[in-house]
């Protein structure tokens, strides 16, 4: 018994992590594959049977799993993002949901036949979109800043307030009579508000304070923030049920938010322990399903799907954006973008649960839907958003804009030449006099220390996708790479090499810096000393008369290649790529004027 118990556990670690490598492999949701695996583990096989190995253990389990999900959803929040969507946001949350239950569960009664208590419970589980499966479409799609942060904001938000009205939904149903449930409700939300707020900020303050006063070593802050969201989960749902997701939320929130101690760390080992649970979570929760209960879905539940989808949706973002100052097609674009995810699936099945055992009418449908439009909204949204953003124009498909760390003179020389071929860049410098020349000559500078909150809060990135780092310090260089990695890929991340009095080795420690860029004799003070000496930045088109062996003959080999565009697209020179510039490309190099004739240098 034990070793199926171990074998069953490892399946469920295995084919969650095999799921996720699987949908970055194939560049698809991976939620889809997590259902699909879990799907086949559980009804299909029976190799795995979560209620017989988890027991009574399960659904807590998938309770406190969902408030971690939660919890790291809001250290992603920034307040002062606020100040630009603030309104859209509240009105998404509010009066949206209100809209999508209405419709949601007027469409479950009249389509799907259920009756009004199922109708009005499915449809509130149903207004909850997700951060898990909404951030990773997000950083696939890239929507314009002002989108993205909605949609970013109205996924985490929207699911504790999307399980509270469940819950409240519930308890209606179980009280029966609509004065007393009225009266019951309103006591609900009153104590879900404050209670919530007061351990959830209770929960983020005490964190605060033992990480300012160091009462907690290094090693041990990240279980420890882990325990407290545990804790702070379990003590708001003991005083009102269901209360603890809020609280851990407006927790997360409240950390993320704060100015007295760097909280960076504790969102990295979430993140990680995010995808972990998701996995796991996914798995359990398909497995649990019956085939015998999808049978009873039929044509109906596609309609149902539908109206979902191109109704209820649409609605609702339509009916919460008047005078927002949205355009039509950043409300197009929200209209279709929202997956129901890991909340609306976990809600469901304790409810379900619940009301199977007092033999409550129609609750056995409750999993089986909600699990067809989870699987429905996530096909639809997430194998079609990227196209339909593409075409409203509302994305930054493949971005090819530089953020340079450093505003001195050949940094400024070479991010002028990107930006009269049309690509977005952008500086950032401490350094108030290079700021200010950037700044006369045309170019979008930021002042300050690239790894301060509040300049990555000020940065406008739309249309930036990657990071050159060019200052003279090396260190700082990698530093820069490191902090940056939130926002772009690792391959687009670059730094100046070390100098070689530094006797850095220039292949170690590659997670902890960025790509070198150019040679590796292009460290910093090599360049700075060539463009003081009459070396100039400038780009040149290669041709069939004159190719890459003309360009260096020319200037007799006294050349750094830099830049490559190709078609539209930009190419950065490293150390570990070669790159072949061909006629009709655009290279972008250093080079020596100065060996050029009188003749040559005028036309150059």
């Amino acid at each position: 018994m034990s070793e199926h118990i171990m074998i069953s556990l490892s399946s469920v670690i295995i084919l969650g992590i095999g799921a996720q490598w699987l949908a970055w492999r194939l560049k698809l949701p991976s939620i889809l594959f997590l259902l699909l695996f879990g799907f086949i583990a559980g009804p299909i096989t029976g190799f795995l049977n979560p209620d017989e190995l988890m027991g009574e253990l399960l659904l807590p389990v998938v309770s406190i799993s969902v408030a971690v999900i939660l919890f790291e959803g809001g250290l992603t929040l920034k307040l002062n993002e606020l100040k630009e969507i603030g309104r859209q946001v509240m009105t998404l949350i509010f009066v949206g949901v209100l809209v999508t239950w209405a419709i949601a569960a007027v469409s479950a009664h009249y389509i799907l036949h259920l009756n009004w208590n199922i109708s009005l419970l499915l449809g509130s589980i149903l207004v909850v979109t997700g951060p898990t499966v909404i951030g990773p479409l997000l950083r696939h799609i890239r929507p314009t800043q002002k989108v993205g942060k909605i949609l970013k904001w109205e996924g985490i938000v929207i699911d504790p307030i999307g399980a509270l009205l469940a819950v409240l939904v519930f308890e209606g149903i179980l009280i029966g009579e609509m004065g007393k449930a009225g009266t019951v409700v309103m006591l609900s939300i009153g104590k879900t508000i404050v209670f919530g707020s007061l351990i959830g900020l209770l929960a983020a303050g005490l964190l605060v304070l033992f990480f300012r006063r160091f009462w907690i070593p290094d090693f041990l802050q990240e279980t420890v923030t882990l325990m407290m969201v545990v804790a702070a989960f379990v003590a708001s749902n003991m005083v009102q049920k269901e209360s603890g997701l809020f609280a851990v939320t407006l927790m997360g929130i409240a950390l993320d938010n704060q100015k007295y101690v760097t909280v960076k760390h504790i969102v990295e080992f979430k993140e990680n322990l995010r995808i972990l649970v998701i996995s796991a979570l996914f798995i359990l929760l398909a497995a649990r399903l019956n085939l015998q209960d999808f049978k009873a879905c039929s044509y109906t539940s596609y309609i149902f799907l539908a109206v979902i989808v191109f109704i209820a949706r649409p609605v609702s973002v339509f009916l919460s954006t008047i005078n927002s100052g949205l355009n039509i097609r950043e409300k197009l674009f929200l209209s279709w973008m929202a997956p129901r995810g890991i909340v609306a699936a976990a809600v469901a099945s304790i409810f379900a649960l619940e009301l199977t055992h007092i033999h409550f009418p129609q609750a056995e449908f409750l999993v089986p839907i909600t699990f067809m439009v989870i699987v429905g909204t996530v096909s639809i949204y997430g194998l079609s958003s990227s196209t339909v953003a593409r075409l409203l124009g509302v994305s930054q498909q493949n971005p090819q804009g530089v953020l340079f760390i450093g505003a001195h003179h050949w940094a400024r020389a070479l991010a002028k030449i990107l930006q009269e071929y049309n690509f977005r860049v952008a500086l950032v410098d401490t350094n108030r006099f290079n700021v200010k020349t950037a700044r006369m000559e045309g170019l979008k500078v930021y002042h300050g220390n690239v790894m301060s909150e509040h300049i990555l809060d000020e940065m406008e990135l739309e249309g930036i996708g990657r990071m050159v780092a060019l200052t003279s310090n090396t260190e700082a260089n990698s530093m820069a790479a490191i902090h940056f990695s939130e926002l772009f890929d690792k391959e687009e991340l670059y730094q100046l090499p070390p100098a070689p009095e530094t006797k850095t080795d220039i292949n170690s420690s590659k997670h902890l810096r960025g790509r070198y860029l150019f040679s590796k004799d292009a460290f910093y003070n090599a360049l700075n000393t060539l463009y003081i000496k009459g070396s100039v930045i400038k780009a040149t088109k290669l041709t069939k008369e004159f190719d890459l062996q003309n360009f260096y003959n020319l200037y007799q080999n006294k050349v750094i290649p830099l830049f490559l565009i190709v078609d539209d697209r930009l190419r950065v020179f490293t150390v570990d790529t070669v790159l072949e510039p061909k006629p009709d490309q655009i290279i972008i190099a250093m080079v020596d004027q100065t060996v050029l004739p009188s003749n040559a240098k005028m036309k150059a």
